[in-house]
């Protein structure tokens, strides 16, 4: 790979997050609809595909990042009563073990019907 292309790669990829972010700053609901558009996956298929990986590949990439999506989706409802009780590092933290333990329960879950997600 390219050092033109890898200099790309990273700077188009950070720019995505510091605009999410700046934007959130000036509006919390567009910040919010911007980062949750699947703009990282998005991109990391483009990435995928510009480096010539195998469709097969670039599939189980999206295939594997919905299942890896859902278990965090209950964090996003609980994050504000925690970040109002616990403060944002301890919010953070509860956010991040329960996800884990989300995560761990949805796996046990899919693993009987052939979905093995570790």
């Amino acid at each position: 790979m390219s050092w033109p292309f890898l200099a790309t790669k990273y700077l188009s990829t950070a720019a995505i997050v510091v605009l999410v972010s700046e934007v959130a700053k000036h509006s919390n609901r567009l910040g919010a609809l911007l980062a949750s558009l699947p703009l990282v996956t998005f991109m990391v298929l483009i990435w995928l595909h510009l480096e010539h990986q195998e469709p097969a590949r670039i599939s189980a990439h999206a295939w594997y990042t919905f299942w890896y999506v859902l278990p965090t989706l209950p964090m996003f409802l609980a994050f504000p009563w925690l970040h109002q009780h616990l403060g944002f590092v301890g919010a953070l933290l509860v956010y991040a073990l329960a996800t884990m333990l989300c995560f761990a329960l949805l796996a046990a879950l899919l693993k009987p019907l052939g979905i093995d997600l570790l």
